[in-house]
């Protein structure tokens, strides 16, 4: 049965490696944890490894080639099988079987793999399950994100107040690549200590000049004239429209949830909005009903029908008054 990432952890400890270790899902996690293992090899004494890069025109007994192969330079050998989909087909899960039943002695075989799922699954990985160590490393969920990043800046010598590593999972939106080179960035920049809420808004801003976040901000704040100008700056630069009506809609449902709550509060806590995020929909909800959040929601889905073609219309002049309508509620009528 395939080790959980902690579990992984204490394995690595170990004073000797497996014959084979398989590394599957998420690509960052899969890179960090295979980088992991190389280091540990080089500490126990592997010095060579041999790469294989499997493509559409791989030769499978190149793999069979390297485990009988003898080195002249080290006693023990890693080999780096990098099986990008998952998939090794016929030969290569023959290939794979077939090493895993009989390994080489001194050699170590390290198959990394980032994409995976039930349906990658077959008869080969389970023999290369119960022959060595596999591991299948998984995005966070939703619920997961705020510890995971917690987890990641104390790695890095941080630590960050519970509102402001909300505003760094909600900036990031699910993207683990993203958030680990933020955090990074926050290790140069910062350095070392506690970060708060106005800390990490400053420091962790999108590298363009115009960004989606700080038009949604924009436009709930009912800065009419600045979301615009944002919204111009993000066409200017050749964001797509379709990635941005995303973001959009997922803070209109927000506001339009806030809207339906009895208790403000409660639900805002729910939602994990920091303080200023909080305060932000507070004032937005105080300028229009739930009814206009609704009207507002309901463009914003025929703006994204005509992003995809499905129907007739210009849709960044219809975003345009979207924002319009979202910073001042009597602009509204502007969607008809």
């Amino acid at each position: 049965m395939p080790l959980s990432p902690g579990q992984w952890q204490k394995a690595l400890a170990a004073d000797r490696l497996d014959a084979v270790y398989m590394l599957a899902g998420e690509q960052l996690l899969v890179l960090e944890a295979a980088d992991a293992l190389r280091a540990r090899a080089r500490e126990l004494g592997y010095g060579e490894r041999e790469v294989f890069d499997v493509g559409q025109h791989f030769d499978w007994n190149d793999l069979a080639r390297a485990g009988a192969s003898m080195s002249l330079f080290a006693s023990r050998r890693l080999i780096d099988l990098r099986l990008p989909t998952g998939r090794p087909g016929i030969e290569g899960a023959k290939a794979i079987t077939a090493f895993c039943a009989d390994p080489p002695p001194d050699v170590t075989l390290l198959v990394t793999a980032m994409e995976w799922s039930s349906k990658h699954d077959g008869a080969w990985s389970r023999k290369l399950d119960t022959s060595g160590t596999m591991v299948v490393f998984n995005a966070p969920r939703p619920g997961e994100w705020s510890s995971w990043i917690g987890a990641r800046l104390a790695s890095r010598g941080l630590s960050a107040t519970p509102d402001a590593i909300a505003l760094l999972a909600e900036r990031v939106e699910g993207n683990l690549l993203a958030a680990a080179q933020e955090i990074d960035k926050l290790a140069v920049l910062h350095g070392e200590g506690r970060i708060d809420a106005a800390e990490m808004e400053t420091l962790v801003a999108d590298s363009a000049r115009y960004d989606v976040f700080k038009l949604t901000d924009a436009a709930f704040l009912g800065d009419g004239a600045r979301a615009l100008r944002i919204l111009a700056g993000l066409r200017s630069e050749g964001d797509e429209l379709l990635a941005l009506m995303g973001w959009l809609v997922n803070q209109l449902q927000l506001a339009l949830r806030l809207a339906n709550a009895q208790n403000f509060a409660a639900q805002a806590k729910t939602e994990r909005l920091w303080q200023a995020r909080e305060q932000l929909f507070r004032q937005a909800l105080r300028r229009a009903p739930r009814d206009h959040w609704l009207q507002c929601l309901a463009r914003a889905s025929r703006i994204d029908r005509m992003v995809k073609g499905r129907e007739a219309g210009n849709p960044w002049q219809e975003a345009e008054r979207l924002i319009a309508a979202i910073a001042e509620p009597r602009a509204a009528r502007a969607l008809a």
